[in-house]
């Protein structure tokens, strides 16, 4: 039977039937559009019309088991570029609707415009999703459509991104060359430019306004090449704004410890010592204040004393000149500073031996007291030595009790009705005594007989040089000019063996124009006894935390500072 042509005839047309059955269910695909149906008809080479009147008999005329295989890549393509439709028409809807927040200006009251992070990641995503697109086979029908889209977000992605840039950068810029006179004066030639930066800008904020949508806000023709021309002369402002700022840091180099923002507030205040003071603990290790002169009820620029940031009162041994530029009498301030400690030291060091211990210490501020009161103990000791050398053996014994005694006398003190300034002078000062005691407990118990033995020669130890008038410090080999800065009322640490022994290496280091590096667990005290150290001298310690913010010009700044400020 198999082998009869008419059983061979139903055959194939019972399987061509099933074939073009498969093919009429993948045209039902709701993705088919009429230009799927036109391939279709040119791949069978028979035209129709697809219209509610066509009937399944005019779909076998297509005799579409000839062309299963075309059949299935149309399908597939319709599928695919559905999926594109899609995409787009979401596309649409999204960018319809996204908008700009408007935000105004602190000082200006200008509306500018923010910039949401969702907008950002939108943005991106699209972008990733157009590009991808770009990549299919299947894009032909929808070339122009993804082509403008990828040019139309690409355009708001740099926009955007120029545009935060320049309303960051002329925030920053409008309060320094129009909100400031000083510097206007300063820098006349940068002040015109950014008065007609001002002017563009302003008018771009104000269109800007008009239509909030972001691909049409960002999309406007030359948009972006204006912003790139008003970025480019920011940076011609900024330029000359740094330049200006590196020639005030380098006539006071303590202004590169300060940020750009303080060091603007204190250019542009630098008549005004007042509105600069709040700015003085970030330039003086302690100083907070000065006391202005007054005549005839009103303040000229004169300072008679200062105050630290614990409240500490010293004065003046001359009043201090304020007038002029900021960075000059800052400098002046500096130098009378110093001078004054070194005035108040040089009355202290000289009345010691006048009225007891417990009451001269009450007399004088307490960096003044404590750094008198290590001169004299080196001075003791030395005496005691002397006598040791002369054969009175029990020298260094006699000074220990000496010392318990005096260290008992302020415990006894510390009892009594203090103020909180005065508390924390003697708990300061017994601190050190502690110390102090301590050393010569062990030299005794080393039975040093010398000046030049090492246990003594290795203490940090204070010296008045009557010649130059200066207080030294020495140690080992090394000798230090103390440095005078103010340090107010601050508590000392505890010095233990590890401190000491810390003392003689960084000494060492300095004294071999080197730097130090201690090293260690957090907290076990590093960046305190380098500080302990620098108060000990006399000398401001700066302290950076290295955070990802902190960058090379950071960096370059403050090796800048520190090698101009002579530390």
């Amino acid at each position: 039977m198999r082998a009869w042509n008419a059983y061979a005839g139903l055959d194939d047309a019972v399987k061509n039937m099933m074939t073009s059955l498969r093919a009429v269910t993948e045209l039902q695909n709701p993705a088919i559009r009429e230009r799927h149906w036109l391939e279709l008809m040119k791949a069978t080479g028979v035209k129709f019309e697809m219209t509610d009147s066509t009937t399944f008999a005019d779909l076998l005329a297509l005799r579409l088991h000839q062309y299963e295989d075309e059949v299935k890549n149309i399908v597939d393509k319709a599928v695919k570029e559905m999926a594109m439709e899609k995409v787009l028409r979401e596309l649409d809807n999204t960018w319809k609707t996204m908008e700009f927040t408007l935000e105004p200006h602190t000082r200006t009251k200008l509306p500018l415009v923010v910039v949401q992070e969702e907008l950002i990641e939108v943005l991106e995503e699209n972008q990733v999703q157009l590009q991808n697109m770009l990549t299919s086979k299947y894009i032909a029908h929808f070339l122009k459509e993804v082509t403008d889209w990828q040019r139309s977000l690409s355009q708001a992605d740099q926009v955007i991104h120029i545009l935060i840039e320049v309303q960051k950068t002329w925030s920053h810029l409008e309060s320094i060359f129009i909100g400031s006179q000083d510097i206007r004066n300063q820098l006349p030639e940068d002040s015109a430019r950014f008065d007609t930066i001002d002017k563009d800008f302003r008018e771009i904020a104000s269109e800007n306004q008009k239509d909030l949508n972001v691909v049409r806000c960002t999309n406007r023709p030359k948009l972006n090449d204006r912003l790139e021309d008003i970025k480019s002369r920011l940076s011609l402002c900024e330029k000359a704004l740094a330049d200006y700022l590196e020639t005030k840091r380098l006539a006071f180099p303590r202004f590169y410890f300060v940020s750009a923002a303080d060091l603007l507030d204190i250019l542009s205040n630098g008549n005004e010592p007042e509105k600069v003071m709040r700015h003085l603990t970030k330039l003086f290790d302690s100083m907070a204040k000065l006391k202005l002169t007054e005549e005839h009820g009103a303040t000229i620029k004169e300072a008679t004393a200062m105050w630290a940031k614990d409240g500490e009162h010293m004065p003046f041994p001359s009043p201090c000149d304020l007038s002029g530029q900021v960075e000059v009498w800052l400098n002046r301030l500096l130098e009378k500073q110093c001078e004054t400690v070194r005035y108040h030291l040089t009355e202290a060091v000289g009345a010691y031996e006048e009225k007891p211990r417990d009451q001269w210490i009450m007399d004088y501020p307490a960096q003044v007291a404590l750094t008198g009161s290590q001169i004299w103990w080196t001075v003791e000791v030395c005496a005691a030595f002397a006598k040791l050398e002369e054969g009175y053996e029990n020298a260094l014994k006699d000074y220990y009790r000496k010392q318990v005694t005096q260290l008992n006398a302020l415990i006894v003190h510390l009892l009594t009705d203090l103020t909180p300034g005065d508390r924390q002078k003697i708990m300061t000062i017994c601190t050190i005594d502690v110390h102090a005691r301590d050393v010569v407990m062990k030299l005794v118990a080393s039975k040093c007989e010398s000046v030049n033995d090492f246990m003594w020669q290795c203490q940090l130890r204070h010296r008045w040089d009557d010649k130059e008038k200066d207080c030294f410090a020495n140690i080992c080999d090394a000798q230090f000019r103390y440095a005078h800065e103010y340090l107010g009322n601050q508590p000392r640490l505890v010095i233990t063996p590890l401190t000491d022994r810390c003392y003689i290496t960084l000494t060492q280091s300095l004294h071999l124009i080197m730097g130090g590096a201690p090293a260690g667990p957090a907290g076990t005290g590093k960046t305190e006894t380098t500080k302990d150290l620098g108060r000990a001298l006399g000398i401001m310690v700066y302290v950076f935390n290295c955070s990802e913010q902190m960058d090379y010009k950071s960096i370059g700044n403050i090796y800048k500072g520190l090698s101009q400020t002579g530390k």
